[in-house]
């Protein structure tokens, strides 16, 4: 799909991994819908990049864990920029049990609903209300960010990481993927993005990186294949891919964790054998 002139909604863009996929596609002069919610520092830097008097990109304040929040944004972007192409559905809260601790914590009385309606019922939300903009046109792509504690939930060094209800919700999610390939079919591909430890997001840059011991964090370096973490512009460059590039691809999951769920156990020499 040429991106030239395309709209895109992009959630998350206040930091990190949403920032640099705002970034790139901005490169591609794709005109923009950014929602923020918290983080003001953020925001700001944010606002100072991508606002403009123009009205090229739209930004407002959404709380996408509400409907209400969610179909006002999807009127501002019928209103301000006539239409959808893209989007690319990066939108998460979840805990780190290396900060958090369990659940049963006073802090923590309402982190599982956080991690579910977060990671999962706001992605819901924003397919059920971005669809009428997507099947307007000829051609539309959706890109749904999760992680790889959907498949290792708390085993592993990264146990430490990831919590069971923002594992639960990420296995959702590429639930969410195939169902949503077959209702966009044929003019709007759904893919997705699986990550494994991306710096400013369970990786270097983050609380939870912070607080492991030197120890537990090359337990992780040495679990990945590639041993090292990823990075958001490496994260951005594979969005890109799957919203230009992969158009015979839908339904379809990526999975760019440096090849950690193959780690742990190394190859081993080939045997001799025993057959004379």
């Amino acid at each position: 799909m040429n991106l030239k002139d395309k709209r895109a909604l992009v959630l998350g863009a206040a930091r990190g991994i949403g920032r640099a996929i705002a970034r790139i596609l901005a490169d591609q002069e794709v005109r923009l819908a950014l929602p923020w919610y918290d983080w003001p520092e953020s925001v700001a830097s944010l606002q100072e990049e991508f606002g403009s008097p123009s009205g090229r990109h739209l930004l407002m304040r959404a709380d996408l864990r509400q409907e209400q929040d969610v179909a006002d944004l999807c009127g501002r972007i019928a209103e301000q920029l006539g239409g959808l192409e893209a989007v690319v559905n990066n939108v998460e809260r979840g805990g780190m049990p290396i900060v958090h601790g369990d659940y049963s914590r006073k802090v923590n009385e309402q982190q599982w609903q956080r991690e579910l309606e977060s990671t999962l019922k706001a992605k819901w939300l924003v397919w059920r209300h971005t669809l009428p903009l997507l099947k307007q046109g000829a051609q539309a792509a959706v890109v749904n960010i999760s992680s790889i504690a959907a498949a290792v939930g708390r085993s592993g060094p990264a146990a430490m990481l990831f919590s069971d209800g923002y594992a639960a919700a990420n296995r959702g999610v590429s639930t969410f993927t195939e169902q949503w390939a077959r209702e966009g079919a044929p003019t709007i591909r759904v893919n997705e993005l699986m990550l494994g430890l991306i710096d400013s997001r369970h990786g270097p840059g983050t609380r939870g990186w912070q607080a492991l011991s030197n120890e537990q964090q090359e337990a992780l370096r040495v679990h990945t294949l590639l041993e090292r973490t990823g990075n958001p512009d490496e994260v951005a460059r594979a969005v890109l891919f799957l919203l230009r590039d992969a158009d015979y691809c839908t339904g379809a999951t990526l999975r760019m964790d440096g090849g950690y769920l193959l780690g742990g156990d190394k190859d081993v020499e080939m045997p001799t054998g025993v057959l004379e």
